[in-house]
């Protein structure tokens, strides 16, 4: 009687075990899918800016800042008309020369003789947050401009939608970039980087977790 007591116990502990593990790989992998989904969508409509200093040195961080300032005014001006993030990078691309120029102008202003390499590409980013919007980080297109060597703190931004306000101090999102945001962004998305409630920063929270693992991984 004990003997087959204890097969019944066993039975039931292997199938428990074997129940658990398929149900824990179920969540994963839906974590995952989703994880991938949300990034996915993020990374094709948004256009970002990623200004690199020359060093941490108090000069080349204020340079960085007349450099993002003038970049700025100038595709503020260029892109008002643009409405996806596709139009964008074409404006972009065609205004490159322009833009190198703006940049490297204001280096030599200032009195440095630094080369600045301006680029377009995919590039990491961490979790950002931009007034009352979240991204989480992740791979972005952006446009990146390199300063002397480029090894001083980073400063970022969003292209498209225009999250780049002229105030870049003052942690205010305009309502008209929001809802060019909520165009173009399905509304798990939108809801995703701008809601605050409990479960949807659960959710950001399991994004920005795994991208992290991807982006250690990827390092390593």
């Amino acid at each position: 009687m004990k003997s087959v007591t204890n097969i019944v116990y066993s039975s039931f502990f292997k199938r428990f075990f074997t129940l658990a593990v398929l149900l824990s790989l179920f969540i994963i992998i839906s974590a995952i899918s989703y994880v991938n989904a949300i990034s996915e969508n993020l990374s094709e409509n948004l256009f970002r800016l990623h200004v690199i200093a020359n060093s941490d040195s108090t000069e080349d961080q204020d340079l960085k800042y007349l450099v993002r300032d003038n970049i700025i005014e100038y595709i503020n001006e260029l892109s008002q008309n643009a409405t996806t993030k596709n139009e964008m990078i074409l404006l972009i691309e065609e205004n490159i020369g322009e833009i190198t120029k703006i940049a490297q102008d204001t280096v030599n202003i200032a009195g440095y003789n630094y080369d600045v390499n301006v680029k377009i590409g995919s590039f990491n980013f961490p979790t950002k947050y931009y007034g009352d919007i979240s991204l989480p980080a992740g791979m972005y297109d952006s446009l990146r401009i390199e300063i002397g060597n480029a090894i001083g703190q980073n400063w970022w931004c969003v292209l498209f939608p225009p999250l780049c306000f002229v105030d870049v101090n003052s942690g205010i999102v305009p309502e008209s970039s929001k809802e060019i945001m909520k165009d173009n962004l399905g509304a798990e998305e939108y809801r995703l980087i701008s809601d605050d409630t409990v479960d949807v920063q659960f959710k950001f929270k399991i994004i920005e977790m795994f991208q992290n693992i991807s982006t250690k991984l990827a390092k390593d």
